[in-house]
C-alpha cells in the first residue's frame, strides 16, 4: 500500500523494485488524491480527498473489524489501547467515510480485505501523509492498521516512511533532531545525557530544542537572532515564503554552508563552500531500511570548498573548543561509542558490507527488520499502543472566494527547490505549471499553455496551464521546483503540526484567474 506517495516519480529506484514485485503477482494499492503515474500500475486506486486520510484509515479499520479479519492473538498479547481505539471507530461508519473521503465503499472494503488477509503486507508513505497540520495523527492512523492486522515485526511486513532525500535517516540517527541525542536517546533523560556530557566535556541543556517551524517563529519574536544553515534552502523551501524571507532578512547573523550559492546563501553574511558529500568526502549514509553504508572520497573538492567536518572543526577551534574529530571516521567512532544501536558498526565492517541498525556489537549481523520482539514469547520490551485519532480537515478552507484545493509535490525530472537539478538540461523538464483537470479548465475558459494567475490568502503567482486528466474537479497541482520563475510557496500555508512542526504544504485554498 503506497499512501500519499507518487513513488514512480519521487522514488523511482525504489519503485523499480515495486514493479518487479507487481509483475510477480504482488498487489499494489495507491491512496492518492491524484491519479498519478504510480496509480497507473495499481491493483486499486483510492482517490482520497486531500486531508481525509484519517477518515479513510479509520473506515478501513472498521471494515476489518466488522468482518472479523483483525489479528486477535497479536492484539491481545502485543498491543495496548485496543478497546479505546475500537470505540473511536464507531463514529466512522462507511456512509460518513465515503462522504469525507470521496472514495467508493466497494474500494474501501476491497482494500480492507486484501490488506488484512495478505500473508505479508506493507504500508509505505511519504509527504502526502506528513505535510499536513495533523501529520503525526495521520501516521498514527496507519500504524493502527499495521497493529490491527499484525503486519508489523515480520519479514516483508511493516510500516515504512520513504525518505525524501539521501541520508535523512542518517541525520536523525546522528541526533539532528531537537529532542534527541545520537541513537535517538532522549535529551531530557539525565542518565543518557550524562554519557554525552562525559565524552563531550560540556554541559548539555536538559530540555529539547526548537524544530524548524519553531525556529522561524522565534525569529519573528526576535528570540533567535543568529542562524547557521547547512545544506538547506529555507528561503525557497519554507511555506508562506513572504513571511519566511522577512524573518531570514531580520536576523543579525546568517551563515550558510552549502555546495552551491542558493537563494538562502545569497542572503547570508558568511558563506562556507562545502564539498559534495557523495564524491568529495569520506563518511556514511543511512537509507530508508536503516542500512548504514560507506561513502568514499573519489575527487578533491574544487576551489576553496572543504569537507563539512573540516569546516565545523575549524570553526569550533576559532570559538575556543577542540572537537578532537580530525576525520569522518573519528566522528563515527565517537558516535558508535555513545549510540548502542550503532556500536557494532566499525568502519572495517562497513567497508565490506552495509549493516542495518540495531547492531549492538561487532559479532552482530545487523537487524533485517524491526519490532520482531512483538512476536517473542514473552514479549521483549514494551507493547505497541493503539492511538484513537480523529479526522481534522485542512486549515485553509475552500470557499466561494477560494474554490480550488491546491496540493503540491514533485516531478520525476526535478528535485526540491531545483538548486541542483535545474543546472542540468532534461528533455522531460517543462518548467512550472498549474495543473488543472479538463473540466475546471473549461469552466475557467482557459487552454493548455495559457498563463493564469493563481491566488491564495497569502500571495499570488502566474503560471501556464497544463491539463491533467488524473486530477478530479476542484483539485489543482503545482511543484516547488522552479521558485525563481514561479514561487509556489507564496501560496502555501504555514499552519503546522504541533508535534512534528511540519507545514501543511499539501492543502492550500486558491482561485485561478484568466489573464
Amino acid at each position: 500500500m503506497l499512501w500519499g506517495s507518487n513513488a514512480r516519480e519521487t522514488h523511482p529506484i525504489f519503485f523499480h523494485h515495486v514493479l518487479k514485485a507487481v509483475k510477480r503477482g504482488a498487489k499494489l494499492y495507491v491512496v492518492d488524491p491524484r491519479r498519478t503515474t504510480t496509480a497507473d500500475w495499481a491493483t486499486g486506486w483510492l482517490p482520497v480527498e486531500v486531508g481525509a486520510d484519517i477518515s479513510l484509515s479509520n473506515g478501513i479499520a472498521r471494515c476489518i473489524l466488522e468482518e472479523g479479519l483483525e489479528h486477535k492473538a497479536f492484539i491481545a498479547r502485543a498491543t495496548t489501547g485496543f478497546e479505546a481505539y475500537r470505540a473511536s471507530l464507531e463514529r466512522y461508519d462507511l456512509a460518513r467515510v465515503c462522504r469525507e473521503t470521496c472514495v467508493d465503499e466497494s474500494l474501501i472494503r476491497r482494500l480492507a480485505r486484501e490488506y488484512a488477509r495478505a500473508p505479508r503486507a506493507m504500508i509505505c508513505w511519504t509527504l502526502g501523509i506528513t505535510e499536513h497540520h495533523n501529520a503525526v495523527d495521520n501516521v498514527l492512523s496507519l500504524i493502527n492498521l499495521g497493529l490491527l492486522t499484525g503486519h508489523v515485526g515480520r519479514y516483508g511486513s511493516g510500516l515504512n516512511p520513504l525518505r525524501g532525500q539521501n541520508n535523512v535517516q542518517g541525520g536523525g540517527d546522528s541526533g539532528a533532531l531537537p529532542h534527541k541525542l545520537p541513537g535517538f536517546q532522549d535529551v531530557e533523560n539525565d542518565a543518557l545525557r550524562a554519557n554525552f556530557e562525559r565524552v563531550w566535556k560540556c554541559k548539555i541543556p536538559p530540555r529539547k530544542g526548537w524544530h524548524l517551524t519553531e525556529m522561524f517563529e522565534a525569529m519573528g519574536r526576535k528570540e533567535l537572532t543568529a542562524l547557521y544553515v547547512v545544506g538547506e534552502n529555507p528561503a525557497q523551501s519554507e511555506a508562506d515564503a513572504t513571511h519566511a524571507l522577512e524573518r531570514l532578512a531580520g536576523l543579525e547573523c546568517l551563515i550558510v554552508q552549502d555546495i552551491v550559492l542558493t537563494k538562502t546563501a545569497a542572503m547570508a553574511d558568511v558563506v562556507f563552500p562545502a564539498s559534495a558529500s557523495f564524491c568529495e568526502a569520506e563518511g556514511t549514509v543511512t537509507n530508508s531500511e536503516r542500512r548504514v553504508q560507506r561513502v568514499r572520497k573519489a575527487l578533491q573538492p574544487p576551489g576553496q570548498a572543504r569537507d563539512d567536518i573540516q569546516i565545523l572543526c575549524d570553526l569550533s577551534l576559532r570559538l575556543g573548543f577542540d572537537l578532537r574529530l580530525p576525520s569522518a571516521k573519528a566522528a563515527w567512532d565517537e558516535m558508535r561509542s555513545l549510540s548502542p544501536m550503532h556500536r557494532g558498526m566499525s568502519y572495517e565492517r562497513l567497508d565490506k558490507k552495509g549493516l542495518q541498525w540495531p547492531c549492538p556489537d561487532e559479532q552482530h549481523p545487523g537487524t533485517q527488520f524491526l519490532h520482531a520482539r512483538l512476536w517473542a514469547d514473552p514479549i521483549e520490551g514494551p507493547t505497541a499502543p493503539f492511538h484513537a485519532v480523529e479526522h481534522s480537515p485542512p486549515v485553509d478552507l475552500v470557499d466561494r472566494e477560494f474554490p480550488l484545493r491546491l496540493t503540491t509535490g514533485r516531478r520525476l525530472d526535478s528535485f526540491n527547490t531545483g538548486v541542483q537539478s535545474s543546472a542540468f538540461a532534461s528533455p522531460m523538464r517543462r518548467g512550472e505549471t498549474i495543473d488543472l483537470c479538463p473540466h475546471d479548465a473549461h469552466s475557467l475558459g482557459v487552454m493548455e499553455g495559457e498563463p493564469v494567475r493563481v491566488i491564495s490568502r497569502r500571495g499570488r503567482v502566474v503560471a501556464p496551464v497544463r491539463l491533467d486528466p488524473g486530477l478530479k474537479p476542484g483539485l489543482v497541482f503545482m511543484t516547488f521546483h522552479f521558485p525563481d520563475e514561479v514561487d509556489v510557496n507564496l501560496l502555501t500555508i504555514d499552519a503546522t503540526d504541533p508535534r512534528s512542526g511540519t507545514a501543511e504544504f499539501k492543502a492550500a485554498a486558491v482561485r485561478v484567474e484568466k489573464l
